[in-house]
């Protein structure tokens, strides 16, 4: 369906701005469910990469050029919204990362073909030929990839965290056409994966060579950080106060939870019992499948049961990861139902981190550890009901029932996306949620990893940390095993401040829902309905978007 508008002109404009985004990105555009997409994928030669930052800043005069009062309130807000997202590409735009990051060019072409396959919004045969294609044009995005990555920008290890992603790729590619039922799409998609998975294997290749030369770096730089928090963001403080404050929240947490071991094993060293905690895993990837699934079902359950959001008409997959994310990814992940499509089912998928293919036993280990049998309670929260799942498939039967801002569903910011999924966990423990005091214990970990999350993120990107110290930092401090808090720390090497987004967000939100309740405003679930509905606005204008 196309994007929904009306005879206003703001809507008119919005819909034009959205066509902006989708043209420059249109995997995106086919995960909303717009099939019109479906068969391309980015131009990322310079040229193209340049148009683009042209028509940003062209967009920047058009939309500040609009004065408040030939807006209605929720236009303002979706100026402001899309202001300020340009304003945050604008903050970036002289890094030039897709002159470093390999992940531009490998994530679009495996992701836009995973996600036709995952949500399948046209026939079988026209699915088929949508796949071909952008597995056809893969060779194109791949090679604007190995002419445009700089050794004299890229870091080397970001170039080889990016290996693991493009030669699972390859295997991908040639293994896709099996996922086709309709025997002559069967072929054209076998033809087309072999030459997408020559494309990965030379591109693999040339990272290889590149990494042994790369001499870049991955910090931003206070200026560009403290920019982005303010600027994009609407924060009042910068990345040195933001330090400060997640340090202080490991601080009080540290303490909390020093008392909860005591309760449990009669000493306060609560790094020990989450080393026994970890031990507590499931045995396989499969039995760790299971586990989630149970959590995610009794999660929901005590949401309806407990009434603390509106469930729409939804549904929840719990799945394994897609084989060419498990190296780059360690933890759970989820995407979104596509709130353009009218057709389609509502809904998500929540993805349970697997092991890499080719992992060695203890690396397996070390992957079911950090999904213990404890720990999977408050992932299901925070993936699934009432976190990100529900925020997502409720804004999508808004969206398609014309009751939300189509524009909402396009830009978005994680500080609200991941401040309501971090919220969400802590909500369900003072809700009475977790069965144990080792589930309490986890959620706690959970939080606590957040806020050394920010503590990490800020001082790799003041250049104040190097990998392996956060990596030090990450294991030693919140009790992650080593191969995930690497996973963990290069993650927050490639995309800047978002690691920094979840505790932010979620101290936000807690005070605006105490603003709520303070002010007799309604219900903690008409609270829950108005924030999540609000969209995936920055953190200060979903405050606008609630009280106003």
């Amino acid at each position: 369906m196309p994007i929904p508008t009306s005879e206003r002109p703001f809507d008119r404009l919005a819909v034009e701005l959205a066509e902006h985004y989708f043209t420059g990105d249109p995997g995106f555009a086919s995960a909303l469910g717009l099939t019109e997409y479906d068969e391309l994928l980015p131009d990322m030669s310079a040229g193209a990469v340049a148009a683009r930052e042209r028509a940003d800043d062209a967009w920047s005069d058009r939309l500040g050029s609009l004065g408040d009062t030939d807006l209605r309130p929720e236009e303002r807000l979706d100026r402001d919204l899309a202001l300020m997202v340009l304003r945050g590409r604008a903050v970036l735009r002289d890094w030039a990362d897709w002159r470093r990051s390999p992940d531009l060019y490998a994530s679009p072409a495996l992701s836009g073909v995973f996600t036709l396959l995952l949500n399948r919004l046209r026939p079988e045969p026209e699915v088929a030929q949508a796949v071909a294609a952008r597995l056809r044009a893969t060779p194109e995005l791949l090679a604007a990839g190995r002419t445009n990555l700089d050794p004299d920008l890229a870091h080397p290890a970001l170039l080889r965290r990016g290996i693991g992603m493009v030669s699972a790729g390859a295997a991908y590619a040639r293994s896709v056409a099996g996922e086709i039922g309709d025997e002559a799409g069967r072929g054209e998609v076998a033809a087309a994966g072999e030459i997408a998975a020559r494309a990965f294997d030379e591109f693999a290749a040339h990272l290889t060579g590149l990494a042994e030369r790369a001499t870049g770096d991955w910090a931003i730089g206070e200026a560009r950080y403290d920019a982005l928090l303010r600027g994009a963001e609407g924060l009042g403080y910068g990345a040195r106060e933001l330090r400060e404050r997640g340090q202080a929240e490991y601080d009080e947490l540290s303490v909390d939870m020093s008392r909860r071991a005591r309760d449990l094993r009669g000493h306060d060293d609560w790094r020990k019992v989450l080393d026994e905690l970890n031990a507590d895993h499931p045995a396989t990837p499969e039995e760790m499948l299971e586990l989630y699934r149970e959590a995610t079902a009794a999660a929901r359950a005590f949401c309806v049961e407990h009434q603390l959001v509106s469930m729409p008409d939804e549904t929840c997959q719990v799945l394994p990861a897609a084989p060419f994310t498990r190296s780059m990814i360690a933890v759970a992940h989820c995407i979104q139902p596509p709130p353009f499509a009218r057709s389609a089912a509502n809904t998500g998928y929540f993805f349970v981190p697997y092991p890499p293919d080719g992992a060695s036993a203890e690396e397996v280990d070390e992957r079911l550890a950090g999904n213990n049998r404890h720990i999977a309670w408050p992932v299901a929260v925070h993936e699934a009901y009432p976190g990100h799942h529900w925020h997502f498939a409720w804004l999508a039967a808004n969206t398609r029932g014309g009751g939300a801002r189509p524009l909402r569903s396009i830009l978005a910011s994680s500080y609200f996306v991941e401040g309501w999924g971090l919220y969400t966990e802590d909500l369900l423990r003072e809700q009475g949620f977790y069965r144990t005091p080792e589930q309490e214990l986890a959620q706690r970990q959970a939080r606590i990893f957040r806020a050394a999350r920010v503590v990490v993120d800020t001082s790799l990107h003041l250049g104040e940390m190097t990998v392996d110290e956060a990596t030090e930092f990450i294991s030693g401090k919140v009790g992650q095993s080593p191969e995930t808090a690497r996973a963990e720390v290069l993650r927050y090497c490639a995309w800047p401040t978002q690691a920094s987004s979840y505790l932010t967000g979620a101290l936000e939100i807690a005070r605006m829902r105490q603003r709520w309740l303070d002010e007799a405003r309604g219900s903690l679930c008409d609270f829950h309905d108005r924030a999540a509905g609000s969209g995936q606005l920055p953190i200060s204008l979903v405050e606008r978007a609630v009280f106003e």
